[in-house]
């Protein structure tokens, strides 16, 4: 089975992995750690991005600044736009390299009757993707779930806290991004993430169950 979590930044799609993971077993593909590795100095996906945006989004060494670019794109819906549109493609083709790569050693495991079975024997992947609609990422997916927040601020304070910037920048990261009616009627499921952690195990067991 192939789950697509998504939502907004800060929201707990994270948190939500980790508990699939530890408690489902599940196999994470995280869109965000892809586009950081597709990014790395020299790759075809860089070099791109830096010809669509030009050099001043390079650090010293070549790297890419991605505060800088991240600053640019949420404060312009067109530069977000134009990288989303470099981005898709390159993430959509190692998601799916991933799902078969996980796909191929699952088989190869219950062929080959290995002791290290996943939990229920079965193989659940997750993709953690904010743009998942925006990518069509969803048509990989089996079931989609939307990860919301309704506490604005606590939303806020993750963001600020996991990317170490300050509240200005992380409320326009939030305002540039989709409402959480928007990926509530898009997704089969929801799960509203309030920092209760045992609510959130408990609503992500009842989706299982259903």
């Amino acid at each position: 089975m192939v789950i697509g979590i998504t939502g907004s930044s800060g929201a707990g799609k994270s948190t939500v992995c980790e508990i699939l993971q530890k408690k489902y077993g599940a196999k994470i593909i995280s869109a965000d750690k892809i586009a950081k590795d597709l990014c790395k100095k020299g790759t075809p996906y860089l070099l791109e991005i830096v010809k669509k945006f030009g050099e001043e989004i390079l650090l010293e060494n070549g790297e890419l600044n991605r505060r800088k670019l991240a600053d640019i794109i949420y404060h312009n819906e067109e530069k977000r736009e134009l990288l989303n549109s470099c981005t898709f493609k390159y993430i959509c083709k190692e998601i799916k390299s991933k799902i078969e790569e996980y796909t191929k050693n699952y088989r190869n495991e219950k062929l080959n009757n290995s002791e290290i079975l996943l939990k229920n024997n079965e193989l659940i992947i997750v993709i953690d993707a904010p743009l998942l609609f925006e990518a069509n990422t969803q048509n990989m997916c089996d079931i989609t779930i939307a990860v919301i927040s309704q506490n604005k601020e606590n939303q806020i304070n993750r963001i600020v806290n996991r990317d170490n910037i300050d509240k200005s920048h992380a409320i326009a990261r939030i305002n540039a991004q989709k409402s959480n009616e928007f990926y509530m009627n898009k997704c089969n499921y929801t799960i509203i993430n309030d920092n209760k952690l045992l609510d959130l195990e408990a609503q992500i067991d009842n989706i299982f169950k259903k």
